[in-house]
């Protein structure tokens, strides 16, 4: 075989072995859309301390807890968070049936377009189209109205569906934790019912697994002697704030180890984790990543975070920059 044949031979052989060693490095990552940072590596570094056996960390799998908020942490929340984007869409669905909604706020704004109008109603206009899209049918009727918009929905600024705006890090480290024993809940001022729908599909978290702000169902029987329950307009528990470790303890009973938020929403919850025995994590995501996502800081109408920055850094509780730390925030995209 000539010289140059040969070159050639070992030139394609070492790029084959070069490529495979690639890939599985990138196989062996399972954070890899995640930044080689510092906070990377704390994260990493403190679930191998509690799961390794004969660790002075180690934390039992029966009391390994992780707990995500939602709306920021696990998928996007701006311009509003995607439940009301869904109310917003049902009002415009179920309007030939309330024709009076043309001329009567907060509806009129609503089916007019009109953003400023619709803040302009303020909480009481807010509560007025929760309650009309999210109460007054069954469990099984609203899941399936949840169902139908989440299969076909699209964001109106970013024109994609909305399954496609989950964080792409934080995919990654759920499954990590999973695959160390831990048991991954959603904590969250959502409502338990409509995060219920999707959640086990594009977190991988089972219904039983999430926690949220719910309303009054009602048991009855129907005159085909069927039993369900009904969707009641009352507000019978908000898991937001304070309301989180109340949620927590009552829906799991287990203090968690690990906490992950975005806002002040969160900031008792993370609180409540750190405030445990023995090793915990407390993980607070920062949005500056204008280009990519979205930039939002103090002062925030929708999504207050002054408090819960200020303790991230006061505690030393891992701040997580979107920019710094994240290659990439959605799936697909960089």
């Amino acid at each position: 075989m000539r010289l140059a044949a040969i070159l050639r031979h070992c030139t394609l052989a070492i790029s084959i072995v070069l490529a495979a060693s690639v890939s599985a490095l990138a196989q062996s990552d399972p954070l890899s859309s995640w930044n080689d940072s510092a906070n990377k590596t704390a994260i990493t570094d403190f679930v191998k301390r509690v799961t390794a056996d004969g660790s002075a960390d180690f934390i039992a799998p029966a009391d390994r807890i992780a707990v995500f908020d939602n709306d920021g942490t696990l998928w996007a929340e701006k311009p509003v968070p995607f439940q009301l984007f869904f109310a917003l869409d049902e009002i415009k669905r179920l309007a030939p049936q309330y024709p009076e909604w043309q001329t009567t706020e907060p509806y009129k704004s609503v089916l007019a377009g009109d953003q400023k109008g619709v803040e302009a109603s303020g909480m009481k206009g807010i509560g007025e189209i929760m309650a009309a899209t999210h109460t007054g049918m069954t469990t099984e009727a609203f899941s399936a109205r949840v169902a139908d918009w989440f299969a076909t929905a699209k964001h109106p600024i970013r024109q994609k569906p909305y399954s496609e705006l989950v964080y792409q890090p934080q995919l990654e480290l759920l499954s990590y934790l999973r695959a160390n024993g831990f048991r991954t809940f959603i904590v969250s001022g959502g409502g338990v019912e409509f995060m219920r729908v999707f959640a086990e599909k594009i977190y991988g978290i089972p219904p039983e697994q999430v926690i949220g702000s719910s309303g009054v169902v009602k048991y009855e029987v129907g005159s085909d002697g069927k039993p369900f329950l009904f969707k009641e307009p009352k507000v019978e528990f908000i898991d937001d704030g304070a309301g989180k470790p109340v949620g927590i303890n009552r829906f799991i009973g287990r203090r968690p180890v690990i906490a992950v938020g975005n806002s002040d929403g969160d900031r008792q919850m993370l609180e409540y984790t750190a405030a445990g025995d023995g090793p915990r994590l407390a993980v607070y995501i920062h949005h500056d990543d204008a280009e990519r996502e979205y930039a939002y800081d103090r002062g925030d109408k929708l999504a207050a975070l002054d408090k819960g920055l200020d303790e991230a850094v006061a505690k030393g509780w891992i701040l997580v920059s979107m920019k710094d730390d994240w290659k990439q925030i959605f799936p697909g995209a960089n």
